[in-house]
């Protein structure tokens, strides 16, 4: 028995030099250490030793299996620092690098949070509704007749329940005023829907951004100071911006806001960039009938309502030439913006 665990201890050590690989390495200790390898075979024969062989022979068993589970972890670790070395070594580092993609914001989404941050500044917080709406919400709060050229099928996203697309982001200020009381200062911005051909200055969904103050006092003035501190404060302090009268069925009166900036193509033109106007009455007993109650007043609250397309502003700030180019996903116009 010493003479066939010597004999087990010195093959063993010879096969583990001799392994070429891991691979090669991993057959060789299967076939020492195995189910059926040479050391599982060994200590099997024990209990056929007497009482007074086996104290040596086991003595010695533990030294052989010692020595060749030290061999193989050598041997292993020096086969793993070859095989490591020689992947290493295909390696150029001469070769010029891949270049990473930086991202960034959509430029809609970059002027959207410029123009929230200055609302935000005056006091106004974020409101949201749904992309889906009703009649009432969208048109019949807003005083807006059922003869509106809005309220037509080919203007309009209707879906077979009844419900539409919302056209504007007015719907957000209705939703507001259901749920809440004076003094109200929002902002709406979002996805509005409506049936136009889309070409260069028009899509079918784009994305709008209304404003509502409401409280006692509210005045044609901070109007006026409301939307010349925004346009001042996003294309520069020489912004002049000039209020045009108008007609929208849910302010009285209403404007058209026209604004001159150098950021807006050298500052020579006037260019009309969003509508206002003080709510009207109609507006405010059409929430009061709808909520059960006179929390709007209109005796005794006011308020102005504004709103504007960003894609719109985004084409004239940033000098984009055809309203689709936001909705491709081109990298080569989108990575122009990246800051």
């Amino acid at each position: 028995m010493r003479e066939e665990l010597t004999a087990l201890r010195e093959q063993a050590l010879r096969d583990i030099a001799g392994a070429a690989d891991l691979s090669s390495l991993e057959l060789v200790r299967v076939a020492i250490t195995g189910r059926s390898g040479g050391l599982t075979r060994a200590g099997e024969q024990m209990r056929h030793l007497s009482k007074e062989e086996r104290p040596e022979i086991g003595k010695l068993l533990h030294e052989v299996r010692t020595a060749i589970l030290g061999a193989l972890e050598v041997r292993g670790a020096e086969l793993s620092a070859a095989a490591e070395e020689a992947e290493l070594s295909q390696i150029d580092p001469t070769l010029p690098g891949v270049a990473r993609t930086v991202g960034s914001l959509h430029p809609l989404q970059h002027l959207q949070r410029r123009a929230v941050e200055i609302f935000r500044r005056m006091g106004f917080s974020l409101a949201e509704g749904p992309d889906i709406e009703t009649e009432w919400h969208c048109f019949d709060a807003l005083n807006t007749p059922p003869d509106h050229p809005a309220r037509n099928d080919q203007d309009t996203f209707y879906l077979p329940d009844g419900r539409l697309l919302r056209t504007h982001t007015s719907s957000v200020q209705i939703r507001t005023m259901e749920r809440e009381t004076p003094p109200i200062r929002i902002i709406a911005p979002g996805a509005a829907y409506r049936r136009d051909e889309v070409d260069a200055t028009h899509l079918a969904q784009f994305t709008q951004m209304e404003g509502l103050y409401v409280d006692e006092g509210v005045t044609l003035g901070d109007l006026k100071g409301t939307l010349e501190f925004f346009f001042r404060e996003l294309f520069g302090s020489d912004t002049k911006v000039r209020f045009r009268p108008h007609f929208f069925p849910f302010t009285e009166p209403s404007y058209e806001i026209d604004v001159r900036a150098a950021a807006l193509g050298g500052g020579e033109r006037w260019l009309e960039l969003a509508g206002c106007g003080m709510v009207d009455p109609a507006v405010f007993a059409q929430i009061n009938d709808r909520r059960g109650d006179k929390a709007f007043d209109p005796d005794k609250v006011t308020g102005f309502a504004f709103g504007f397309g960003l894609e719109r502003l985004a084409m004239i700030l940033y000098g984009v030439p055809d309203i689709r180019m936001f909705v491709e996903n081109d990298q080569r116009f989108l990575g122009q913006f990246v800051s």
